[in-house]
């Protein structure tokens, strides 16, 4: 049989019937928002909402889209220049590919948020997905996927990790955890700078 890709074959479904994943770790920054919605309401919607459809509740969940999903949601102008209705190219892929589509739709667009992509690369451990395999479908190397693991702190998402026979497990260890701490007081000294920030505006 002949491949056809999904985009052939979009179809207009009610945005009351699309909902948004829980690990996109995408995000657009509120000048790029405003942009998008300018192309939307100059230009249309020129690419699908990329979807998985769940016939147990009837609903179909975004894969990629998730910001021009939202430009129908947050204005009423778009939502009723298109009758409410949002283009839908839709995959057929278990959870965890679906998960890997997003990133590599993301990938090239956008930041990605890295505690949620640590979430990620363990959802994906705890699935029984290797390095290998996290490597190949989200397009990341070695290096990569294992700062993420870092930024999670546990140690079980290290046990396939292979180190050479000059390893020595006391120093090794001791430098993993060195690296996390230092992680960790990079996030909370970021996390107070943007307090701090937000304290000065308000005054």
């Amino acid at each position: 049989m002949e491949y056809k890709s999904p985009v052939y074959e979009v179809i207009a479904v009610p945005i009351e019937k699309v909902k948004p994943n829980t690990y996109n770790p995408n995000s657009v920054a509120p000048p790029e928002m405003k942009l998008l919605y300018e192309s939307i309401k100059a230009d249309g919607y020129t690419m699908p909402i990329v979807c998985c459809y769940s016939s147990a509740k009837d609903i179909y969940v975004i894969v990629d889209g998730f910001h021009r999903y939202r430009i129908m949601l947050e204005h009423r102008d778009i939502y009723e220049r298109e009758n409410g209705l949002l283009p839908v190219s839709v995959i057929k892929k278990p959870i965890d590919q679906r998960m890997a589509s997003t990133i590599r739709h993301n990938r090239a667009r956008g930041s990605h948020d890295v505690d949620l992509m640590s979430n990620i690369v363990r959802e994906l451990h705890e699935m029984g997905r290797s390095d290998s395999w996290i490597a190949k479908h989200l397009g990341m190397d070695r290096d990569e996927i294992l700062r993420l693991k870092q930024i999670t702190g546990l140690a079980a998402l290290f046990k396939d990790v292979k180190f050479g026979r000059a390893w020595r497990p006391e120093e090794d260890v001791e430098e993993t955890y060195k690296g996390i701490a230092v992680m960790e007081k990079m996030q909370e000294d970021l996390q107070s700078e943007q307090e701090k920030e937000v304290k000065e505006k308000v005054l």
